[in-house]
């Protein structure tokens, strides 16, 4: 008899981003029968609810805060994410401003076209950058069960390459493929990214409570 499916909120907006959580929550290369239970639904399927302000100095403070105001919210499990672009030569700039680096959330070319300005002056040996994720996981009281991070080095190219992927991504080079994010195939980049590092320390724990019955 097949096992009753378990609901969790990802909390993001971002359609991309979203998909690719999703992928992560169960990936074919490490199959689990527990972790395949859950379906989850991103925010943009709630058009009423609240935008959490993002004004955490952190990563992890805005992930905790995503997480745990949405899950009071709705009353439901919400796994969030709080990733984003760390440049050396900028002092770790855009941080946990990459969104809005330009100024308007979510504007990925205006955002790349900034940065590639900052960066103009700038040679290869000193263009090193990581992209950096923090996961946290609240439960419907909104208290945070589990967090998580992952992150993944490379350089920052001199213009956009390849038009997979979304954000940074065709401005991120990994050194060792010589291809951007936005070249690299889903399958090498969900192996690679900082979020899939993150998501591979996550699923231990979201295996543990679905074991005990707390997530499910």
């Amino acid at each position: 008899m097949s096992q009753p499916e378990i609901g969790l909120i990802l909390g993001t907006r971002n359609r991309k981003k979203g998909i690719e959580m999703l992928e992560l929550l169960a990936p074919p290369w490490e199959p689990n029968p527990r972790l395949s239970r859950l379906v989850a639904k991103t925010l943009d399927e709630f058009p009423g609810l609240p935008e959490v302000d993002e004004d955490a100095p952190t990563f992890a403070g805005n992930a905790r805060k995503k997480a745990s105001e949405n899950a009071r919210a709705l009353g439901c499990w919400v796994l969030a994410d709080d990733s984003g672009l760390s440049v050396d030569a900028l002092d770790g700039a855009p941080g946990v401003h990459s969104a809005r680096y330009a100024g308007m959330h979510g504007d990925d070319d205006a955002n790349n076209r900034k940065l590639l300005d900052a960066l103009k002056d700038v040679d290869d040996e000193r263009r090193g950058a990581a992209f950096i994720c923090t996961l946290a996981l609240a439960d419907p009281s909104g208290a945070i069960r589990l967090e998580a991070n992952g992150a993944c080095r490379g350089r920052i190219t001199h213009k956009a390459l390849g038009s997979h992927g979304f954000g940074y991504d065709p401005l991120f080079l990994i050194p060792e493929y010589h291809r951007s994010f936005g070249e690299l195939s889903v399958l090498v980049k969900s192996q690679l990214s900082h979020r899939a590092r993150a998501f591979a320390h996550l699923r231990p724990g979201l295996d543990r409570l679905i074991v005990t019955g707390e997530l499910g």
